[in-house]
């Protein structure tokens, strides 16, 4: 079992979920968030005045999914996020050791789906 993390732009959550359902991927956890990385946040013009702005938002997507959906989950996200530009995001996968479903008692990949 992974547990795969994604940041992405927020413009491009739709596309992204629409490419996760259309691969049967549908148990997706979405969360707005705020952060920074090689764009180092955007600078804004306040009363002729440039500040630096130091967080932007991001979109936070976590994904449970058994080995056999990794790679269509990561192709999902690569396909749909990707715009070419700086700030299209990242993608995490870490290793899940241990999933139950509270409502039935499952575990492992049983739990996920």
């Amino acid at each position: 079992m992974k547990y795969v993390i994604a940041i992405i732009q927020p413009d491009r959550l739709d596309e992204v979920l629409d490419r996760l359902s259309a691969k049967e991927i549908h148990l997706v956890t979405v969360t707005n968030v705020v952060g920074r990385g090689r764009q180092k946040g955007i600078a804004e013009v306040y009363r002729s005045h440039t500040e630096a702005g130091s967080l932007l938002k991001k979109i936070k997507l976590e994904i449970a999914v058994n080995d056999s959906f990794l790679e269509a989950t990561i192709d999902a996200i690569l396909s749909g996020a990707r715009t070419g530009n700086v700030g299209d995001g990242k993608i995490f996968v870490l290793d899940l050791p241990q999933c139950i479903r509270i409502r039935t008692g499952e575990s492992g990949s049983e739990a996920i789906g």
